[in-house]
């Protein structure tokens, strides 16, 4: 751990002048600390993806609408920052923006960029294969999401690519029943070549997956959930769920078969549910590991350790920035996502694909800063505060 002691213009009376929700100035004084994590191989104890953002070309996407090019240096550098720090990468996820302006020829375009670099260091990746190149409509059938299910994910095995079977928008428009669910499942596992992780994203990341599995109650869902992984389990690695519901995480991974792995998506209670309990440990697939990662890797460098205190102590001031990132609108947390990106110097921008950079207002990105500081990943302190200086400045706060 670092702490600033006034070198390079950053002091501990620095003062920067934030925006409060009731639209009031006050003034926050940084902490000024930063974690400093060593570059280390994969995890023993946990598997831990961090499911990471893409970064667009600004000077080249001609604006919101246009179709955006990515900035692939820099994309791929932020993959081998991850790796280096022990995490694998969930590649072309709903962090990357993927049905939110990242389309499937960029995301096929990234997942083969990704795969080359992770398999060039023996990192981890697996990503994620959908059903995102049908275009909306009535005139879609159960046969036309299984043969997008197949052609994306013949495409990741081409690249030699592991993969994550996302929730599909589709699928949940066409289904009428959870055996319509089971007989697309069926079909996919049954061509796929190796082990996958399936995906179930709730309504609250995106509400066109509202009834995910064939039913709206979560209870009920999940059993449909359960049955199509019990009768797949030789192909299924792990199920990623992302629903903010504790409760049923822990219900869920005490009932999956011994061969298959849970991974929390739960951005509001990965502490405990990494930890685990006498009867199990959820690894983690997770959004906030890209915004958190010095914290993260040092927290799961101690669990392997054997350290519980230490990783609670790590680990547990991430939660409060965790939640307020992951706050209604819940999709809008990519805005912060990249907005940590850009104040730990990791893009030059504060730019999103379709503009999405907007969508969270100064306030909220004022407690994201603050939040932030008090988990100790800003990664170089005195770039972030000239970074939200200048953001402040053209949000007409400064």
């Amino acid at each position: 751990m670092d702490r600033c002691t006034g070198t390079g213009g950053l002091t501990l009376a620095t003062v920067l002048k934030l925006l409060a929700p009731d639209e009031s100035i006050y003034d926050y004084a940084p902490i000024c600390e930063r974690l400093t994590p060593l570059q280390r191989g994969r995890f023993e104890t946990r598997i831990a993806f961090a499911a990471a953002h893409v970064i667009v070309d600004p000077s080249r996407t001609l604006g919101p609408d246009a179709h955006p090019i990515l900035d692939w240096d820099a994309t791929i550098a932020y993959r081998e920052y991850l790796w280096s720090l022990g995490f694998g990468v969930a590649e072309a996820m709903d962090t990357a923006q993927r049905g939110m302006g990242l389309d499937w020829p960029m995301a096929l375009e990234l997942i083969k960029r990704s795969t080359a670099a992770a398999n060039a260091r023996g990192a981890l990746v697996a990503s994620g294969a959908g059903t995102d190149q049908l275009s909306a409509g009535n005139s879609i059938t159960l046969q036309d999401v299984t043969d997008a299910y197949l052609a994306q994910c013949e495409a990741i095995e081409g690249v030699d690519g592991s993969i994550i079977l996302m929730a599909s928008r589709a699928l949940a428009a066409v289904a009428r029943h959870a055996d319509d669910y089971a007989s697309v499942y069926a079909t996919v596992l049954s061509q796929v070549r190796l082990p996958v992780i399936l995906h179930w994203l709730g309504p609250m990341f995106d509400p066109a997956l509202e009834g995910y599995w064939g039913e709206t109650a979560m209870t009920l869902a999940a059993e449909n959930c359960l049955d199509i992984i019990r009768a797949h389990q030789e192909k299924i690695d792990g199920i990623k769920i992302s629903l903010l519901d504790a409760d049923l995480e822990v219900s869920m991974r005490r009932r999956l078969p011994s061969n298959v792995r849970m991974y929390t998506g739960d951005d509001f209670n990965y502490e405990h549910l990494i930890l685990g309990d006498q009867q199990g440990h959820s690894d983690a697939l997770l959004g906030i590991f890209d915004a958190i990662a010095p914290a993260a890797s040092l927290a799961l460098s101690a669990l392997d350790a054997g350290d519980v205190t230490r990783y609670r102590q790590l680990l547990a001031p991430t939660v409060p920035l965790s939640r307020h990132m992951f706050a209604p609108p819940t999709q809008d947390y990519k805005t912060g996502v990249v907005f940590l990106a850009y104040l730990n110097g990791f893009q030059s921008h504060f730019r999103m694909l379709g503009g999405r950079e907007s969508a969270r207002s100064v306030a909220h990105l004022c407690q994201l800063f603050v939040l932030a500081d008090k988990a100790r990943v800003l990664r170089d302190p005195e770039v972030a505060v000239r970074r939200m200086r200048a953001f402040l400045l053209q949000a007409g706060v400064a």
